[in-house]
């Protein structure tokens, strides 16, 4: 077993991993033992045609793509680990050499973590934020607290207005023809909520119970249906139902069923310090996003193609996960907002190459200034992961291993760097 590292450009390697004939055999020979039962020959039990047999019969290449996975499997993670480079992207293989009584040679071609150059990154100079809550954000603020404690009535005698939710029966037509997806029983709706394409909500407003209504409607040229893109369509509707939503007085009793506070003035003052709190820490996460933009701008650093496309990927299963909570589907999702993947992945490419960024100087900042994290501030981040998942800190300790751990600690002394920037930094 042997393998060479190869330092490429912009921040890739290759590592070229060479297999003894003798393991690459013996993974034949498995998968001989995996798949042996696949094969029907005449004059054999089913399972019972040897190796030399089935190799005569269809050639040896039969068990060559589950060998050579196996091997890859197998040899790539210890070979990554052993060549010492940090790693930042899965591997591309490449198989170069395999055969029966043949060396089983592959490379992984990979992107690695980019060597940073920092320019000036003490005393970095950012606008100042002021923050201030006025009275108009904590009657906003107040409002969907009556919102959320509304009473739902059903209403009749008068014409739909916005911000009611309309219970609606609808199928839509393009050159007068019935199309996929675009019939509806029973459909709940809120006007003025830009749910449905268009003008489709506003030309509902005004209209009765149980009258038809035909609204008329122009599909996105970019809608994702490219055989409706663009095209205008014609919606026959009727409203079943309108409800509207009986909003709670604003005084001392939903202050305090609400808020938990004696009067409604103590409420607004709780409401204006919450607003402010939130205001504060967007405030401070906003100063220092600026401030890594500017270390960022007087660094130098070439990445890799391949980690901003590992680190896409990345985002996006973090965003199918946020969306699985809320009970929607990523593909849910992207009906809805109208994008393809590839839009959506493109769309979160900035992204992803800023999250390298502010790591990759970080991480620079951590080895110049020669920070470390304490076994306390480790302790005190897996305490907060503990209350999290309601475990106990003793717990999640014996569930990591020592990388898990190591990781922590990294994570541990990059904040600490993004806080000496921060505080290193001059507001102007």
């Amino acid at each position: 077993m042997s393998f060479t590292v190869e330092k490429l450009e912009h921040s890739m390697a290759k590592l070229t991993i060479t297999v003894p004939a003798a393991d690459f055999d013996k993974a034949m020979t498995a998968a001989y033992n995996k798949t042996k039962n696949r094969f029907n020959v005449p004059g054999f039990r089913k399972g019972k045609v040897p190796m030399a047999f089935i190799e005569k019969m269809y050639g040896p290449e039969v068990f060559y793509e589950d060998a050579a996975n196996a091997m890859i499997n197998e040899y790539y993670p210890k070979e990554a680990v052993a060549s010492e480079l940090e790693i930042a992207s899965q591997p591309v293989i490449d198989v170069i050499e395999m055969g029966k009584g043949k060396d089983f040679v592959f490379t992984a071609e990979v992107a690695v973590k980019p060597e940073v150059t920092l320019g000036d990154y003490k005393g970095i100079e950012v606008e100042k934020i002021d923050v201030e809550v006025t009275d108009d954000e904590v009657l906003e603020d107040i409002k969907k607290e009556q919102l959320q404690n509304a009473r739902k009535v059903l209403v009749e005698g008068r014409a739909a207005q916005l911000d009611d939710e309309v219970t609606l029966d609808f199928e839509g037509f393009v050159d007068g023809v019935p199309f996929d997806g675009g019939k509806g029983e029973n459909y709940k709706l809120v006007l003025g909520s830009h749910s449905f394409i268009d003008t489709f909500e506003d030309q509902l407003v005004g209209k009765n119970i149980g009258e038809d209504v035909e609204v008329n409607v122009t599909f996105p040229e970019d809608y994702q249906a490219e055989e409706l893109a663009g095209k205008p369509a014609v919606f026959k509707c009727k409203i079943n139902s309108i409800t509207e939503s009986q909003l709670p007085e604003l005084n001392d009793e939903f202050a305090s069923e609400v808020g938990g506070c004696d009067t409604l003035d103590q409420y607004k003052e709780e409401v204006k310090q919450k607003i402010l709190a939130k205001k504060n820490r967007d405030a401070a996460n906003e100063k220092e996003a600026k401030v890594l933009d500017k270390v960022i701008e007087n660094a130098t650093m070439d990445i890799a193609d391949a980690q901003v496309e590992d680190m896409q990927k990345r985002m996006k299963d973090e965003f199918a996960q946020t969306l699985q909570y809320q009970g929607i589907s990523l593909e849910q999702y992207m009906q809805i907002v109208n994008v393809t993947e590839e839009s959506l992945m493109e769309r979160i490419k900035p992204d992803a190459l800023k999250r390298i960024q502010q790591r990759a100087v970080l991480e620079a900042v951590v080895k110049a200034e020669n920070i470390e994290a304490t076994d306390e501030e480790v302790d005190e981040e897996l305490s907060k992961m503990a209350a999290q998942y309601q475990m106990k800190l003793e717990d999640i300790k014996g569930f990591m291993g020592d990388a898990e751990k190591d990781s922590i600690k990294k994570d541990v002394a990059v904040k600490k760097a993004a806080k000496l920037l921060v505080d290193e930094s001059k507001e102007v």
